[in-house]
């Protein structure tokens, strides 16, 4: 978890094997905008396909390297140890995942240490590969990270897929997708699988985790029209008389994690309604602000609530 009172700034950057963490580093460090008088510690848990200039960075930029080639090398006692030797004012973390992202969150790290920010890489030409073998732990690195960046990025890869992928893990993150010109915008264009343009804007069952991520990243393109799509209703005493949340499960990593995801509905039909029931909402959607959510977001005035049978896959994937 990120710590709010630190006093020696830690920025965690991970991915797995040649997903740019090096470059992305080293980069960084040579940056105007990223230069302190205060000594700097680059700390490496594995040796990439980029070899830092440790005696350039040291002379240039007052940053010190340092290698840790085991993961039961890594312990609180050997940070303190590079603290009394350097002394530094941040601490710049290349991380190997394989060694566990959670068990370097839960690490008791040396007194005034703290992480600041969390970053992770990813090559965009083996996300899939990573995704289908290294699932969870993919996941376990994304799951608190502010800024996630694709590298290798090309618009005939399924670039929306791959965010929607992260999106239902860490809404809140950043997703950057950079080619080798610099980066590239607008990846949904020509990707949304129903007709934003109809009367009723049809939601296909498999469709559901789609319009669900694109609501929540473009709630502008979504105010004002209907849509129809099938949900399971929850009920929460966070809600005011009247509202409801009709949404699906989606799958986060396995199918022992998943979540539940949907919008707050309004409709004289919530009253009667069960928990767990399924059913077919044509509503229009407005942003307002609901306790429930702390703040503005997209609250749903039904027309029409009617019984529906539940989808051949009740989970959602995104990817």
């Amino acid at each position: 978890m990120i710590e709010m009172d630190v006093q020696v700034a830690v920025y965690l950057v991970t991915g797995f094997l040649e997903s740019g963490k090096s470059t992305f580093l080293d980069f960084t460090i040579r940056q105007d905008y990223f230069q302190i008088e205060e000594p700097s510690l680059l700390l490496l848990c594995e040796e990439g396909e980029v070899e830092f200039d440790a005696d350039e960075l040291k002379e240039k930029y007052n940053t010190y390297v340092e290698i840790v080639e085991k993961p039961e090398d890594f312990t609180k006692e050997l940070l303190q140890s590079f603290e009394r030797k350097y002394h530094p004012d941040r601490v710049l973390l290349e991380y190997n995942p394989l060694w566990s992202v959670a068990k370097l969150e839960q690490m008791e790290m040396p007194a005034g240490w703290g992480i600041v920010q969390h970053i992770v890489t990813v090559d965009s030409s083996t996300f899939q590969v990573y995704m289908n073998n290294m699932k969870s732990l993919f996941v376990e690195m994304v799951r608190n990270a502010e800024l996630i960046i694709f590298n290798r990025a090309d618009v005939s890869q399924p670039l929306a897929n791959f965010r929607r992928s992260i999106k239902v893990v860490n809404p809140a993150a950043q997703i950057i997708f950079e080619n080798s010109e610099g980066e590239i915008n607008d990846i949904f264009d020509g990707n949304m699988p129903y007709d934003l343009d109809a009367d009723i804007v049809e939601i296909a069952d498999e469709d559901y985790g789609i319009f669900y991520v694109d609501v929540m990243e473009n709630p502008e393109k979504y105010e004002g029209k209907t849509m129809r799509f099938k949900g399971m209703t929850l009920k929460s005493r966070e809600l005011s008389s009247g509202y409801f949340v009709p949404g699906r499960m989606a799958m986060t990593c396995c199918a022992d994690d998943t979540s539940f995801i949907g919008y707050i509905c309004k409709s004289p039909y919530a009253k009667k309604m069960k928990l767990g029931d399924w059913v077919e909402v044509t509503a229009t959607m407005k942003m307002e602000y609901q306790k429930a959510y702390h703040d503005y977001g997209p609250v749903f005035y039904a027309s029409e609530v009617k019984p529906a049978e539940k989808p051949v896959q009740e989970l959602v994937y995104f990817s």
